[in-house]
């Protein structure tokens, strides 16, 4: 289950986003030439990756912004650039390009901190502009809760687009991160889930103000929980034949 699109495009050009979006697509492919390399992809990423063994001894503190724009491979690029171009240009409008930009890079420092707490003896590098974007998600949850996201669902050969209000979507993704992160081997690498899930709360709790200074439940009650901007509306989605 994939969201690919929201109903509510920006009032004005999200600059910020697309500038984000820009750097992590530039960056990646600046070394992407170094996956053929493991001992040298390994030491690029020493030097700009989080670690938190590193960072626990204090050292390396600068990687937990740097390894925001660095990603493992293809899919984690095209997955973590996917969510920000659907939520990242209506909290940037909601928020002003200068105040959106730093609250990006504060909730991708919560995110990292959060997994160095979880996992501070690990010495496993951790990339990916997945905590802040998770920050993203977490703001979009509390200003627009009833917004609807496209879902793209796969199951076997039934494949359809269809509308969610965005608080289902996105309770549903953190509820995965959490339950994810009790299970997970934090140790062993694999999926950061607590910076996930650290980079969410990170979102939700530095929105608050701004949700509160627009009026908290009167904000909901005056914007339906949406956007302030007419929906877009997309061609209905058809059920694939597909023969026996």
């Amino acid at each position: 289950m994939f969201p690919i699109r929201d109903h509510n495009p920006s009032g004005r050009i999200p600059y910020v986003t697309y500038m984000l979006m820009a750097a992590n697509i530039g960056i990646f492919l600046s070394y992407v030439a170094l996956f053929n390399d493991p001992r040298a992809l390994n030491a690029f990423f020493f030097d700009y990756a989080a670690i938190p063994a590193r960072i626990t001894s204090g050292d390396g503190f600068s990687t937990l912004v740097s390894s925001m724009f660095l990603h493992g491979g293809w899919m984690h690029l095209i997955g973590n650039m996917l969510f920000l171009w659907i939520f990242g240009d209506n909290i940037e409008d909601e928020m002003g390009h200068v105040p959106y930009l730093v609250f990006y890079l504060a909730a991708g420092i919560a995110a990292g901190l959060v997994h160095v707490l979880a996992s501070p003896g690990s010495s496993v590098p951790t990339v990916g502009a997945s905590g802040a974007i998770a920050g993203v998600m977490g703001s979009y949850l509390l200003l627009f809760p009833k917004a609807r996201v496209d879902i793209l669902l796969i199951l076997v050969i039934f494949i359809r687009i269809f509308p969610i209000p965005a608080w289902i979507m996105l309770a549903v993704w953190f509820a995965m991160q959490f339950v994810g992160g009790i299970g997970a081997d934090v140790e062993a690498g694999g999926v950061a889930y607590w910076a996930h899930a650290g980079g969410f709360v990170a979102g939700l709790a530095l929105t608050l103000p701004l949700w509160l200074k627009r009026g908290a439940v009167g904000f909901w009650r005056r914007t339906d929980g949406h956007p302030p901007h007419p929906e877009a509306t997309y061609a209905t989605s058809r059920i694939p034949k597909v023969r026996r």
